[in-house]
C-alpha cells in the first residue's frame, strides 16, 4: 500500500481559484486535526479496505498568479499508520511493508502543477516510501479558499484558510511493498482530505 501522501500527499494544494484578492505567494501549514491520508486496497475480492496516516507535516506555497511556482512538500510519519486492527497495525509497519524501524518517513515533494480548471490542478511529484522514489501525479480539487466560517466564535480558526481534496491511485509493489499481490490488490487508490492555515505574514 502506498500513499502519499501524499500526498498527499498529498500535497495537493494548489488548484488555486483565488476567492480572495492577494498580492504575492501564500505559505500554508496543514491543520493536522483536520487532514486525512487514506489509502485503500481489495482485499482479495471481498471487500475494500482502508487505513490512514495520522501524523504528517509539510509547507504548501501557493502562487495565484502563477500557480506553476507553487511547492508542496510532505512529510509522513510512516509509523502513525492506523488500520483499526492492532496485530495488522504491527504487520503493515514490519519489514515485510513498511519497515518503519529502518524507513521512518515517506516524503512528498511536488515537481509539477498544472492548473486544469478555476477549481483544479494537476500536482506531480517525487513520493519516497522505503528511500525508494517514484513520481505520483495527484489530482486535487480545491473546495474552499477564505476566513474560516468558525473564526468568529472560536479563536484557533481566527485566520484564512484553503481546503483541498486529492486522489491518485499508485501500484505499491514499486516500493516493495507488494507481499500477497495480486491476490490482495497491487493497485492502491489514495485520498487526501486537507484544510491548510495560511501562515501569519505571507499573501
Amino acid at each position: 500500500m502506498a500513499y502519499p501522501t501524499l500526498a498527499a500527499v498529498t500535497a495537493l494544494t494548489v488548484a488555486a481559484s483565488a476567492a480572495a484578492p492577494v498580492d504575492a505567494a501564500e505559505t500554508y501549514r496543514f491543520d493536522q486535526g483536520h487532514t486525512e491520508v487514506r489509502f485503500a486496497w481489495n482485499h482479495a475480492g471481498l471487500t475494500t479496505q482502508s487505513a490512514e496516516f495520522e501524523a504528517l507535516d509539510g509547507e504548501v506555497v501557493i502562487d495565484r498568479e502563477e500557480v506553476a511556482n507553487s511547492a508542496v512538500t510532505v512529510t509522513i510519519d510512516a509509523a502513525s499508520i492506523e488500520t483499526g486492527v492492532d496485530a495488522f497495525n504491527e504487520h503493515i509497519t514490519s519489514s515485510d511493508f513498511f519497515d518503519v524501524a529502518t524507513h521512518g518517513e515517506i516524503t512528498f515533494t511536488a515537481t509539477e502543477v498544472v492548473r486544469v480548471g478555476q477549481d483544479r490542478a494537476l500536482i506531480t511529484g517525487d513520493l519516497t516510501i522505503k528511500g525508494i522514489t517514484h513520481p505520483v501525479t495527484l489530482d486535487a480539487e480545491l473546495t474552499f479558499d477564505g476566513p474560516h466560517p468558525l473564526g468568529e466564535f472560536m479563536d484557533q480558526y481566527d485566520a484564512y484558510y484553503t481546503g483541498f481534496e486529492a486522489t491518485t491511485t499508485v501500484r505499491r509493489s514499486r516500493w516493495e511493498l507488494g507481499m500477497f499481490a495480486p491476490l490482495v490488490s497491487d493497485a492502491v487508490d489514495i485520498t487526501i482530505r486537507t484544510e491548510l492555515r495560511r501562515v501569519d505574514g505571507t499573501g
